[in-house]
């Protein structure tokens, strides 16, 4: 994919995030790769403000920063960078502040796998204890869990997802965000019920679930 059409990809899903209340204000930050290139959002913009030709270049390779005048990469920018650098099948990568998986954060460590979606598009989401945000700790926090884990928690802080393109990425984000909401809701009412490892197996197993992630791996 050209730089013009990642660039205006990223703009399609920074203001996806947004409609969908993922972060608030000036919030996360998400970005893509391009090559030798990652487009990683510039500082202190609310990501629906970000237009095409304001996405950050960095070189995957060496960290090198291409910023346009005035601006500067995403304060977490080396979160990103450590990742596509560790991992070279992410295309993408989404952080996100979105309520019920803070939530879900701030009271538990590990997400069980409750529904069809869930288990087919993210398996089993990582945990990250909390880490000072914007902090390379942080980012080697990420580093060592993302070859493991498509989608990480954040404690008291977000959520990672990573994906082979943006819009596998984002749909990941959705995915855990709807989950935390259904067990923090099925908790208040009693005790969820969660899907065995067989009820999992038979999930990954369908010819169905397997034509709508090959779906998600085409960029739209």
């Amino acid at each position: 994919m050209q730089t013009t059409n990642v660039r205006e990809e990223l703009c399609k899903y920074a203001r996806k995030i947004v409609a969908k209340g993922m972060v608030v204000g000036p919030g996360g930050n998400i970005s893509a790769r391009d090559g030798d290139t990652m487009l990683v959002s510039p500082s202190g913009f609310a990501l629906e403000e970000i237009e095409p030709e304001q996405w950050v270049a960095v070189s995957i390779q060496d960290g090198t920063i291409d910023a346009p005048p005035g601006l500067r990469a995403s304060s977490e920018v080396l979160m990103h960078l450590y990742g596509y650098q560790v991992n070279p099948s992410i295309g993408a990568m989404v952080h996100t502040h979105p309520a019920y998986s803070i939530a879900f954060g701030l009271i538990g460590e590990d997400l069980p796998i409750m529904f069809p979606d869930q288990a087919a598009l993210t398996g089993k989401t990582g945990f990250i204890p909390y880490v000072i945000p914007t902090t390379e700790l942080l980012a080697h926090a990420v580093k060592e869990k993302i070859n493991t884990y498509t989608t990480l928690l954040l404690g008291n802080h977000g959520l990672v997802t990573v994906g082979r393109n943006l819009r596998e990425a984002y749909y990941r984000t959705e995915v855990v965000e709807e989950s935390a909401r259904i067990y923090l809701l099925a908790k208040a009412a009693g005790t969820p019920k969660v899907l065995t490892e067989q009820e999992l197996e038979d999930i990954r197993a369908l010819e169905t679930e397997a034509y709508r992630i090959k779906l998600l791996q085409q960029q739209k």
